[in-house]
Parts: C-alpha cells; sequence; structure tokens
C-alpha cells in the first residue's frame, strides 16, 4: 500500500487548503435556514469556493453533478442538490465540501440544525462530531490505523448509535481519495502504521438506527435502510510528531 508522506510545501499548500475549506463551510452553516433549496446551497458553496480561486473538487468527480454533497435526515452521503428540495424546520442536513487549491485537495463534511430541531436529532450531531474528537486522539505517529477506527466505533456505540460500514475516510492529497481507507468502525486488522506527513479525511457517518444504508436509483444518494436519521462529521488531518493537525477548522 503506498500512502504518500507530505513535504514541508506540500503541506503548506494543504494548509491553506483546508483554511479556506474551513471558511467555506462557515458560511454555509451560516446559510442554512428553512425554505432555501438544496440546489440554494450548492449554488452559494461553488460560487464561495471559486471566489478564493479555487476548484471544486466533487464537481464531475466520478460524474457527480455538483460542487456540494447535500443529504437530508435519512440521506447518509452523497445527496445531489435539487431545486425541488426545500429545506424545512426541524430537518438536518449533511453538507459535504471540498476543494482544489494549487493541486492540493481538501475535504470536510459538517451537519447543521434547519431551523429547531429535536433533542434526539441534535444529539445524534453531537455524538457524531465528538466521535471524530475522540478517535483522532489516537491519530499519532507509532499508532496503528486502527486504534483511530475503533475509538470512533466505541465511542458512537457506547452512545447507542451506529457505524455506517459501507463507507470511510481516505488518504488526501494531490488526488481527493489516496490511500488508505480509513474505517469509522473496528476492522480485524490493526492497519498501517500512522507517520508524520500523512494526510487523511477521517469521517464518521452515523446513523440512530442500524448501520445498514441503502443507494438510491441516482446511483450517486445513500440512505439508511431503516429510514432513520443519519450524521456526518469529517475533517482533513495531518500526522505530526505529536498532536494531529486538523486543517479544516477555523483559524
Amino acid at each position: 500500500m503506498a500512502v504518500s508522506i507530505k513535504s514541508e510545501r506540500e503541506i503548506a499548500l494543504m494548509r491553506e487548503s483546508g483554511k479556506i475549506l474551513a471558511e467555506v463551510h462557515a458560511r454555509l452553516g451560516e446559510y442554512i435556514q428553512p425554505g432555501i433549496s438544496t440546489l440554494d446551497v450548492d449554488t452559494f458553496g461553488e460560487r464561495l469556493i471559486r471566489s478564493y480561486h479555487c476548484i471544486p473538487n466533487f464537481l464531475h468527480y466520478n460524474g457527480y453533478p455538483a460542487s456540494i454533497c447535500v443529504s437530508v435526515n435519512d440521506e447518509v452521503v452523497h445527496g445531489i442538490p435539487h431545486r425541488g428540495r426545500i429545506l424545512k424546520e426541524g430537518d438536518i442536513v449533511s453538507l459535504d465540501a471540498g476543494l482544489i487549491y494549487k493541486g492540493y485537495h481538501s475535504d470536510a463534511a459538517r451537519t447543521h440544525a434547519v431551523g429547531k430541531i429535536s433533542k434526539e436529532a441534535q444529539r445524534l450531531i453531537d455524538v457524531t462530531r465528538k466521535s471524530f474528537f475522540q478517535g483522532i486522539k489516537m491519530a499519532r505517529a507509532g499508532n496503528h490505523l486502527n486504534d483511530i477506527c475503533k475509538t470512533i466505533d466505541s465511542y458512537v456505540r457506547f452512545h447507542g448509535y451506529s457505524v455506517v460500514r459501507d463507507l470511510v475516510g481516505h488518504g488526501i492529497g494531490t488526488s481527493l481519495h489516496e490511500e488508505p481507507e480509513v474505517p469509522n468502525f473496528t476492522m480485524r486488522r490493526r492497519g498501517i502504521r500512522l507517520r508524520p506527513g500523512m494526510t487523511l479525511a477521517v469521517e464518521p457517518m452515523v446513523n440512530m438506527g442500524g448501520w445498514k444504508v441503502k443507494w438510491l436509483d441516482d446511483g450517486w444518494t445513500v440512505v439508511t435502510k431503516d429510514g432513520t436519521l443519519s450524521a456526518h462529521y469529517e475533517n482533513t488531518i495531518l500526522i505530526t510528531g505529536g498532536e494531529p493537525e486538523i486543517l479544516t477548522l477555523p483559524v
């Protein structure tokens, strides 16, 4: 398995790519409100990305038709924006977005409340976010990849939810998806040993019910098989000689 180790120059470019994406996500979060369409979100997000002289890396990736994946309620990931899909009070919406800055990719996801939501929905969002931060406590040089995976899995299960098993995180750099795959569930092997200079997209996808999912007829949208809510939280991180560095959070 060829896992790329980034040079100082590459890390500097990925930091800038991540910093810009963090700003894009912050603006997207402020934009979310009842009454807008998922296509409005995509149009706003693409305009933002291009305003930084960056390229939306999801647009046309393997045929995906939009710049922002907008997934509502039981949609786990890869929801396709549509002018007829209107966000309503009480919905939750996951926004997965990435961009290319001077040849280097960043990737992050956030799940937002649309207006006032139920306590149960908010708890799902909170646990999903916190599972990421629990997991990356293990993202240290010398540890193994599965140390991250099993920590996320254990945290989610402790809170009564389930981790999606059909979709995983990934390495990232000059390509959106690089080696290694980064599951959010416990693997049967230890996985690679983490080394400084590795860059990973760690992205728990957590369901309120069971872990099983299905793909809709559009070939992209993944939904929970049991129709329960799903939340998504992702950041691009850098493995260092000490604590991991999160590249896609606001500075």
